[in-house]
C-alpha cells in the first residue's frame, strides 16, 4: 500500500508490514533535485472551449486515454524543468479548508490466482459509504483492477461523485528500489499508463481525468521523463492515511485528523483485503472533518487552486 516518500517518520511506521508485501503501495524514492523543481509547475492553459480535452498521452488506436464524456478541460500543471511530468502533493492555496481524500485501487498485473482464489481486492461497501455521506473523490484505479472488477469500475467512473485517475496497468514499479515491485523500463512505463487509461475506457469509466499515481509513491527524474509524453500531472500526498494493513479504524482516523491542513492531499486505499478498516475510518473522518468546517472536494478541484 502506499506510503509517503517525503514524510519519513510516517514511512518509518508502515515500512515493516509494507517491505513483506509484494503488491503494496509503500513509499520508495523520492525525487532528485529536478524532480522536486517539478512539483514548482503552475497550472497550464486550458485548451480552447470549442475544442475537446486534450487526452494524455495522445491516444493510440487502441484508445489509450481518457473517452469523451471525461470532466471539460481537467486542469494540470505545467511541466517542470526540460519538460519533466510536474507532480502535485497540496493546493498552494492554504486558506481555504478543502481536502481531497484520494483512494488507490490497487491490483497488480500477477495478482489473478489470488483473486480468483476469493481474495478481494475491492471494497464496494467503501464506495457505498462515500456516496452515502455525499464526498467527492478521486479514486487511482489501476488498469487490472479495472479488468478483475469492471462494473465497479464502470459504476465509479460514471458517478460524478468521483473521478477516476491513473495508477498504472500493472502496479510495477516506475523506479528501482520499490518495496519489491518488480520495475519497468521507460518505454514500458510509458505504455502502462495508456494500457491503463485503455481499460477503463474498455469498462465503461467516463469520468477519467489526466492525473497519474506513481506505484508505491517512487519516482525519480527518469521515472517524470519516461512519463512526459503523456501529458499528465502526477499527483502525490501529504498526507498519510495509515490504512495499509491496518487492524484499528480509531488509529487511521486520529492519523488523518492529525495531519490535515487546507488543501491536503489524503492517501488511503480502496482494497478489503489489504486495508480492511478503510470504510470504518471514513465514517469518523467525514463528520469530524466537516465539523472542522473542512469541505471534500476532488484533486481536479484542488490542481485549480
Amino acid at each position: 500500500m502506499t506510503i509517503s516518500v517525503r514524510k519519513a517518520a510516517s514511512a518509518a511506521v508502515l515500512s515493516a508490514a509494507l517491505g513483506a508485501a509484494l503488491a503494496g503501495c509503500g513509499g520508495g524514492a523520492g525525487p532528485s533535485d529536478a524532480g522536486r523543481e517539478a512539483r514548482l509547475g503552475t497550472p497550464a492553459a486550458s485548451a480552447p472551449a470549442s475544442a475537446p480535452a486534450p487526452a494524455p498521452g495522445a491516444p493510440s488506436a487502441a484508445g489509450a486515454g481518457p473517452q469523451a464524456g471525461a470532466p471539460a478541460k481537467p486542469p494540470t500543471l505545467a511541466p517542470g524543468p526540460n519538460g519533466l511530468t510536474p507532480v502535485f502533493e497540496r493546493a498552494k492555496q492554504h486558506t481555504d479548508k478543502t481536502v481531497a481524500l484520494t483512494f488507490d485501487a490497487d491490483m497488480t498485473a500477477d495478482q489473478g490466482a489470488r483473486a480468483a482464489g476469493g481474495e478481494r481486492f475491492d471494497n464496494p461497501q467503501l464506495i457505498t459509504t462515500l456516496r452515502t455521506l455525499k464526498v467527492p473523490s478521486t479514486i487511482f484505479m489501476t488498469g487490472r483492477w479495472a479488468e478483475e472488477y469492471p462494473d465497479q469500475a464502470k459504476a465509479i467512473g460514471t458517478d460524478p461523485v468521483f473521478e477516476v485517475a491513473n495508477h498504472s496497468y500493472s502496479h510495477h514499479a516506475f523506479t528501482s528500489p520499490c518495496y519489491g515491485l518488480p520495475a519497468l523500463d521507460a518505454a514500458a512505463a510509458r505504455a502502462d499508463v495508456d494500457r491503463a487509461f485503455a481499460a477503463f475506457r474498455t469498462a465503461g469509466a467516463v469520468n477519467t481525468v489526466p492525473y497519474f499515481r506513481f506505484p508505491g509513491g517512487c519516482y525519480d527524474d527518469q521515472a517524470l521523463r519516461a512519463l512526459s509524453t503523456a501529458k499528465v500531472t502526477a499527483v502525490q500526498w501529504d498526507v498519510v492515511s495509515g490504512d495499509a494493513f491496518a487492524k484499528d479504524p480509531d488509529a487511521v482516523a486520529e492519523q488523518v485528523l492529525a495531519g490535515v491542513k487546507p488543501g491536503s492531499v489524503v492517501v488511503m486505499h480502496c482494497t478489503r483485503s489489504a486495508a480492511p478498516v478503510t470504510e470504518e475510518a471514513i465514517r469518523k473522518i467525514v463528520p469530524e472533518l466537516r465539523q472542522r468546517g473542512y469541505r471534500f472536494v476532488k484533486v481536479s478541484e484542488l490542481i485549480g487552486t
